[in-house]
């Protein structure tokens, strides 16, 4: 076993590029998928620690079944009742450093968790002691914003950037919102015989995940899967790095089983070796992905504050979940890789040659199966896109798509190059296509990688592209008014309203108060009638007359998520009791959306003051300036409609940089993988390459054909990712995207776009071919010659 051990690890010795490519490509492979699900992995960490006892994530809440605060007095009378209820008042508070989600709680009836000495503790207090005073508690990058006001501060590093803790009372006063509470926790332990809920109230029974946590699983599961098709790239290189191994290695292992070395003894020392690299490669991996993932994280964060209002911390832990899920994948990724190999040696005869042309023939008949079953693939893609719904349709038909157009690709490739065979004559033309064709089995599992790389690049930019190119059309509809402006007070407000009026200026309230339909959070909006909303709202379906019907209160708007998450089309009616006059597109939000006319909104919430607007004036900056010098603003409080656009451009953009991110890195593993296929095929092919240098052809005008044949196979390569990557971007915007954020999108092409990367790949398998291309021109002629001496 020892001696048979050391004869399988001198292969490598000789080879130190397949040794390389397999650590590389594997160590890859695992640094994107761990690098993926640290992110995640950090970004689920932030959801459990906001949802903790204070948002009640695993309690039962009571809310106004119409929406409306609860009144101090209502939650004394459910006390009476004898419901056991603990108040909670949440705002957005504005200090003169930024802003910050307050929390506002009763510590005597707050449902309390039991600690390991089985005594009860306060959120608001460490060590379990009053506080004393106004007392709030914040995150440190959080104490600028409370600079100026009476309260203490207490920095707690372990709570969520963004959210500050306070009591009820305190929360009220820095919020202006006295007597009001925005829920009520349910204690888990009720007394027997409590009376029924009024019928004025709603109670939602506590869930397996927070709202955020449900928000934002979908863009989570994008997040793995891109991470999961950048590791099945680099297992593209692990499988063809073993494959090549084993193809060069027959005659080690025909010699090692005429020793005497059983057929299970030579496969266990294979299977450890395996498994020894792949430890290696994984912890290799481990390490990249942190360091990626530390790249990423702020990326995702601010997608994720953007998009879902999600508070991710910045800063990256070493948590057993990733890595354990890293080594498990290479672990996994390695043994897929290699059970081809050890198939193919438990049937291998004693007395077998690796002859390239026997290779090659066999190799072709495999392509045939591959084929086949890459239609069945396709077959079963079609199932899950005419009756399957969900994400995981989905996802399920995309990995159909991918894998059975990557599984077609030898038989593709090699269709073409006999194709273009036939169109050219002379010996040294049919030579070269009919190399090329005999070099695919060698290359294929790097072309493949190119192919799944080039078509994420084309799919994902095609989606980003047509995603930015709505989005700014969207804005222009939507961002109508030429200012937009936030009042300090509801007085302020009104003063205000009363000089724009004054002055021409068209008043839009800007007045929303939340809510939850159908188990989720959601928004209701109330709107002024006017032609601004008729000229630039987005309405995607509506009933007759919609704005003469919205404004005589006989229903609502409601945007496309909450459309497609309930099944609502106009005519439907909601949970609210309005009926659907229309659906309007939101791009850019995952919550839904309800508008109503400004006068039911104030009928039924009227303890909702007003304090935002939108102003329509053709002198934007000249109105701006003195709104700033005669109600002394904030320099926040006004914003132009420039820079608003400005700022959700932004958020946009780092939305998906984190795909443009990934998309980049697995480009790069393809080309790492052609580059390695090249090098470690170099001496394999001094066996047909030394007679055609006999018969006259300089070394360097074979390097020349060499990289030619590299250019020409990456050329057809895109051709075909193309349709592919098309193909790919569909399936994101019409089925994917509708299902993980709730909107669809319109699809546009980029051929410009298309162009570039093409050409971008060319010159990556320019690049790629280049060093054994020179390392061909530079060998002796001796190392040739010796190729005759011996009988191949």
């Amino acid at each position: 076993m020892r001696l048979g051990l050391i004869a399988l690890l001198s292969h490598w010795r000789r080879n130190p590029w397949q040794l390389v490519t397999l650590v590389a490509g594997l160590a890859l492979a695992t640094a994107l998928w761990s690098g993926v699900q640290a992110i995640n992995a950090e970004a689920r960490a932030s959801y459990d620690r906001a949802a903790d006892v204070v948002s009640g994530g695993d309690l039962a809440q009571i809310r106004r079944a119409d929406g409306a605060p609860i009144r101090t007095a209502e939650y004394v009378a459910l006390r009476r009742l004898g419901w056991q209820v603990s108040p909670v008042l949440e705002g957005d508070f504005a200090g003169p450093h930024g802003r910050v989600q307050l929390i506002g709680i009763e510590p005597m009836t707050l449902p309390q968790r039991d600690q390991a000495d089985g005594a009860m503790q306060s959120p608001l207090q460490p060590d379990g002691t009053e506080p004393q005073g106004d007392v709030v508690s914040v995150h440190p990058d959080d104490v600028r914003v409370f600079e100026g006001r009476d309260v203490t501060l207490r920095v707690q590093s372990e709570r969520v950037s963004g959210r500050a803790l306070a009591d009820i009372a305190v929360v009220q006063d820095l919020l202006d919102r006295p007597h009001q509470i925005s829920r009520l926790l349910v204690d888990p332990v009720q007394p027997i015989g409590r009376p029924d809920l009024p019928s004025d109230y709603r109670l939602t029974q506590s869930g397996g995940e927070t709202d955020v946590a449900r928000l934002t699983e979908s863009f989570h599961l994008n997040l793995t899967a891109f991470g999961l098709l950048s590791f099945a790239v680099g297992i593209f290189i692990v499988y063809g790095a073993v494959g090549l191994a084993f193809e060069q290695r027959r005659s080690v292992f025909r010699t090692l089983r005429a020793l005497g070395l059983p057929l299970r003894s030579l496969m266990v020392l294979l299977a450890i070796e395996l498994g020894v690299f792949a430890l290696a490669a994984g912890a290799l991996g481990v390490v990249l992905g942190y360091v990626i993932a530390a790249a990423l994280l702020p990326d995702v964060a601010a997608t994720l504050r953007g998009l879902y209002g999600a508070d991710v911390a910045g800063q990256l832990q070493v948590r057993p979940a990733w890595w354990l899920s890293g080594l498990a994948m290479a672990l996994a990724g390695t043994a897929v890789a290699g059970t081809a190999a050890l198939f193919k040696l438990a049937r291998l005869p004693l007395l077998s040659f690796n002859h390239p042309r026997a290779m090659s023939m066999h190799a072709g008949a495999a392509a045939r199966w591959l084929g086949m079953l890459a239609m069945g693939l396709f077959a079963a893609g079609a199932v899950f896109a005419l009756v399957g719904q969900g994400l995981f349709a989905g996802f399920a038909l995309l990995a159909c798509l991918l894998i059975g157009a990557a599984l077609c690709l030898p038989a593709l490739l090699s269709a073409a190059l006999w194709v273009v065979q036939r169109w050219h004559s002379g010996p040294l033309a049919e030579w070269f296509w009919a190399d090329s064709r005999q070099q695919l089995p060698g290359l294929s599992m790097a072309l493949m990688a190119l192919l799944l790389a080039m078509a994420a690049n084309i799919g994902v930019s095609t989606m980003v592209s047509s995603f930015r190119l709505t989005f700014t059309g969207y804005l222009d509809q939507r961002l109508s008014s030429e200012l937009y402006l936030t009042a300090s007070s509801p007085q302020q407000a009104a003063e205000i309203a009363t000089f724009l009026d004054e002055e021409d200026a068209a008043v839009l309230p800007i007045v929303w108060q939340d809510l939850r339909i159908g188990g989720l959070p959601a928004e209701i909006y109330g709107i002024r009638d006017h032609v601004t909303y008729h000229d630039n709202w987005p309405l995607l379906g509506a009933l007759p007359e919609v704005w003469d019907r919205l404004a005589a209160g006989e229903g609502a708007l409601i945007n496309e998520q909450l459309a497609r998450r309930n099944g609502l089309q106009p005519g439907d009616d909601l949970e609210t009791g309005d009926r659907v006059l229309g659906v309007y597109s939101d791009y850019g939000n995952s919550a839904g959306q309800v508008v109503i006319s400004l006068a039911a909104f104030q009928e039924r919430y009227p303890d909702v003051r007003i304090q935002r607007f939108g102003v329509r004036t053709s002198e934007p900056e000249a109105l701006g300036a003195t709104l700033r010098d005669r109600f002394d603003l904030e320099p926040d409080a006004l914003i132009n409609q420039a820079d608003l656009k400005a700022f959700s451009l932004a958020v946009f953009e780092r939305t998906f940089a984190v795909t443009a991110a990934l998309n980049l890195l697995t480009l790069s593993v393809a080309a790492l993988a052609l580059l390695i296929g090249l090098l470690t095929l170099a001496n394999l092919r001094l066996p047909q390459l030394a007679p055609v240098w006999a018969l006259g052809l300089t070394r360097r005008h074979l390097a020349v054909l060499e990289l030619l044949r590299a250019l020409c196979l990456a050329a057809v390569t895109g051709l075909l990712a193309v349709p592919l990557g098309l193909a790919l971007a569909w399936v994101l915007l019409a089925i994917v995207n509708v299902e993980a954020f709730g909107w669809r999108l319109p699809m546009f092409l980029f051929p410009v776009d298309y162009l570039k990367l093409g050409g971008l790949t060319l010159v990556a398998a320019f690049i790629a071919a280049a060093w054994p291309a020179l390392r061909l021109s530079r060998t002796p002629p001796d190392r040739l010659l010796r190729v005759f001496s011996n009988e191949r």
